[in-house]
């Protein structure tokens, strides 16, 4: 039986296998799972792995939802942990490493003189034309 901080360590590791799925980012996630299971045996990682894939699928189908599929690994790494507790520290650093925003994006500042269509800006002034000629 685990105590309630190493559940609290399964279900935040949970949530984050969740968050990088919803990214877009279950290559990066295939790693650190990989070294998560390494402790347990070629089967466990196998189903891991799978797992992963399922989920991705789903999420992205809209076949499950976010919390169908975080209650479905907190299961899946409780039980992991309950069999090889020395894996809690790998778990801990899953749970601690959430996956940058990749929604945000950040904009710049933009100053534009001239006249001409601008991108996100305001037009200042005119364009004098010479053809080449000074």
């Amino acid at each position: 039986m685990l105590d309630e901080a190493a559940v609290a360590v399964a279900t935040g590791a949970a949530s984050n296998v969740v968050a990088y799925l919803l990214q877009g980012r279950a290559d990066t996630l295939r790693a650190r799972l990989g070294a998560v299971f390494q402790r347990g045996t070629a089967e466990q990682r196998s189903n891991a792995l799978q797992a992963l894939e399922d989920d991705s699928v789903a999420l992205a189908r809209h076949t499950v939802t976010e919390a169908e599929a975080a209650a479905r690994w907190t299961g899946f790494l409780t039980a992991f942990l309950a069999a090889y507790p020395d894996a809690r520290t790998d778990l801990e650093t899953l749970a601690s490493a959430a996956p940058p925003d990749a929604r945000n994006v950040i904009i710049g500042s933009q100053h534009n003189h001239g006249s001409g269509t601008f991108i996100g800006g305001d037009n200042h002034g005119g364009v004098n034309v010479t053809n080449g000629a000074d």
